[in-house]
């Protein structure tokens, strides 16, 4: 469900007079339905709201656009891979949480990376100990991107994935991914359909960090791996595919001195809460919802994740999907990372294809703040 306010918060929130609310709705910018407690009323999309107070608050300043630009701003990079629109991610438009119900992982490399029949990705023994070893040994011998075709590259692409999945511990052989996951890691059939989706729902999500340095490494026409080995290393942040480990650490803390005061303790530091919230989703993110569906949090997770919601209004998202999954199916504790990177690297490699394809350099300027020299001369 989307959140509703009602017109006094909208006026609010956009500053404007009714007239001016209700041009917008006028102009479909802001969606709006009848009160279902008063129909004599109408309630207004609180999403789309904040998105054009954000737009008028901006104005048309050039470097006010181009700042927010970098900071889930407007789009600024031209893609078809995927997007979200109203609260769900799409893959080509096809709507990721129905395509994650069936689809093989392989089956969504397909769709992403726009080929007829994607590669599969097996793989045999690999000497590589983690995912930045295996990507930097393989970059030091692939040739670069430039003039290459998308069918050369997906094939080149497929058998990345396969050595990563390797590494992240997939049994070997050319059975589906998921399988072969499921089967290294120990876990049952009814388990490894459960990583199939994970790997599905987490495979692309817009201009993110990641696929941004992903993508600003393939406008250079650095090889395969070495745009991959970029998006690895953003990947691994806790503000972004680190996120799980972060949660681990608050949920110690609530384990330690209590779920309502750790909350407080991590906002009183300004910090983000790792797990919960969503910029894209202020309605709750469709990918934990879906991940989530028959699974029963563990008591230390829920409990800290109705005191999140208590004070701050925050949901759950897919990086607390996955710690749930973790706990609650017994799977490795770095499961969370190795999915999120194994599904996350074929969204990268239809981004570094479509860069490659349609795009240039990726080049923007810096807008400097600091001391501006003195160019006179010592004798002015």
């Amino acid at each position: 469900m989307h959140a509703w306010i009602n017109r006094d918060d909208a006026l609010a929130r956009l500053m404007v007079k009714p007239q001016t609310l209700y041009a917008y709705v006028s102009r479909g910018q802001i969606r709006m339905l009848p009160d279902p407690s008063d129909a004599r009323r109408s309630l207004y999309n609180a999403e789309d709201v904040d998105g054009v107070a954000t737009r008028k608050a901006r104005g048309k300043r050039p470097a006010a656009i181009a700042a927010s630009s970098m900071a889930w701003g407007e789009p600024s990079i031209t893609t078809s891979v995927s997007n979200v629109h109203r609260g769900r991610i799409y893959y080509r438009g096809v709507d990721a949480v129905t395509l994650a119900q069936q689809a093989s992982v392989e089956e969504a490399a397909e769709l992403l990376w726009d080929v007829q029949s994607a590669p599969g990705f097996a793989s045999g023994t690999v000497g590589w100990s983690n995912a930045f070893e295996a990507l930097a040994a393989i970059a030091a011998d692939s040739p670069p991107i430039l003039g290459r075709g998308k069918n050369n590259l997906a094939r080149e692409a497929a058998t990345i994935v396969g050595q990563l999945a390797q590494v992240c511990g997939a049994a070997p052989g050319s059975r589906p991914l998921h399988e072969r996951l499921a089967t290294g890691w120990g876990c049952g059939g009814d388990i490894a359909d459960r990583l199939r989706q994970a790997m599905v729902l987490m495979a692309d999500h817009d201009l993110n960090a990641s696929t941004f340095a992903a993508r600003v490494a393939a406008s250079t026409g650095a090889s395969l791996p070495a745009c991959i080995l970029a998006g690895l290393c953003t990947l691994s942040g806790p503000r972004h595919g680190g996120a799980a480990e972060a949660l681990g650490a608050m949920v110690a803390d609530a384990d330690r001195i209590g779920a309502p005061q750790a909350v407080r303790l991590w906002l009183s530091r300004d910090r983000t809460l790792p797990g919960f919230g969503h910029t894209l989703y202020p309605a709750g993110d469709p990918r934990a919802q879906s991940m989530l569906q028959g699974l029963s949090a563990p008591r230390e997770l829920q409990v800290l994740a109705d005191a999140v919601l208590d004070q701050t209004g925050a949901l759950p998202n897919a990086d607390f999907a996955m710690a749930v999954m973790v706990k609650a199916l017994g799977l490795p504790s770095l499961a969370p990372f190795r999915l999120f990177l194994l599904g996350r690297t074929i969204g990268w490699c239809a981004h570094i294809m479509e860069q490659n394809s349609t795009g240039g350099l990726i080049r923007p300027r810096g807008r400097y703040v600091g001391v501006i020299p003195d160019e006179r001369s010592p004798t002015d």
